[in-house]
């Protein structure tokens, strides 16, 4: 048996298995099984490996993107960020990649316009690293906006004026804010200076819309969720973990 699987804690609800349980049931692949890990503590990685020598790749999810690194045996070549969501095992030795950078950017591009050169990152965890790599490669500038202000992070919410979201007119939420079952919660920014010239991009998939997306919606901005970037991501791991 080829075994997956995803660490993060908790995992309450999970993309990952769902997606490649119904990609290995479409595809035929009865070889194929993906399951959930949720340790408490990345002390445990070494000891489901242990009990799976059958385990050939993890994803990686909050709160453990930027924590895992040391963990690892190696990085990849191509991995530019310090984040790592998926971890390929090949006789023990743990190797770790990003393919959060390919499912965001292939999302990304088909809202973009030639006025989206400066972008709001909302929030400053594992997820971050991904978008601001994107948008240096994109030559989009950007301000990492987080709750404290602390390395990395360009301001607090308490310093987005009207003005100044009404400039950034791309707004990229990395956060799990709004993330089901808390679907009434969103980052708390001043949604009024929203426009219809405005790209809201919001990497929480479930609920389609959140309330982030909807307050950009009412407003005319273009909006898409991070279902398609994390359908892409997936299937960017299983080309690694096959590679």
């Amino acid at each position: 048996m080829r075994r997956f699987g995803l660490i993060g804690h908790p995992l309450t609800h999970s993309f990952s298995r769902k997606y490649f349980t119904e990609k290995f049931q479409r595809e035929g692949r009865t070889d194929c099984v993906y399951e959930n890990f949720p340790i408490p503590s990345l002390d445990e990685l070494d000891k489901i490996i242990a009990a799976h020598p059958d385990l050939e790749g993890i994803n990686v999810t909050i709160p453990y993107k930027k924590s895992v690194i040391p963990y690892l045996d190696s990085l990849a070549e191509s991995l530019p960020v310090a984040a790592c969501n998926c971890i390929r095992i090949s006789h023990g030795i743990k190797v770790g990649y990003n393919t959060d950078i390919v499912g965001f950017e292939k999302s990304l591009v088909k809202g973009l316009m030639p006025w989206h050169r400066k972008a709001l990152i909302l929030g400053n965890g594992g997820a971050t690293e991904a978008v601001r790599y994107v948008l240096e490669k994109l030559g989009i500038g950007y301000l990492v906006v987080s709750r404290q202000l602390h390395a990395g992070s360009s301001l607090v919410y308490s310093q987005l004026t009207e003005g100044l979201v009404g400039d950034y007119l791309l707004i990229v939420n990395t956060t799990p804010l709004g993330m089901y079952p808390s679907v009434d919660e969103s980052p708390p920014i001043p949604y009024e200076a929203i426009g219809s010239k405005h790209y809201l991009f919001d990497l929480v998939y479930n609920p389609e819309k959140t309330v982030f997306l909807m307050q950009g919606e009412r407003r005319g901005a273009t909006t898409r969720n991070g279902a398609e970037m994390l359908e892409l991501q997936a299937e960017e791991s299983w080309r690694i973990w096959n590679s």
